[in-house]
């Protein structure tokens, strides 16, 4: 056997490492949707295009939870 026969099985064999490393990948991101925070970023996905006033926030936060500017109870 010489070089050109190894490197060809070397290429299909890294090929097809690749292609299971890929799907392995992609299955791990739609099966563990949430991180450890619970936090799903996929709804995020559409920010950037999403981004004018008028828009609906991606996370609805109550007046509670929001922390007014200049307010002395932090």
């Amino acid at each position: 056997m010489d070089i050109a026969t190894f490197q060809a099985y070397g290429y299909f064999f890294f090929t097809v490492f690749m292609v299971i490393a890929l799907y392995g990948y992609i299955y791990h991101l739609y099966s563990k949707k949430k991180d450890a925070a619970g936090v799903d970023y996929e709804e995020y996905g559409n920010i950037a295009l999403n981004d004018d006033i008028t828009d609906e926030p991606v996370n609805k936060v109550s007046d509670k939870e929001t922390k007014k500017v200049g307010d002395k109870n932090e």
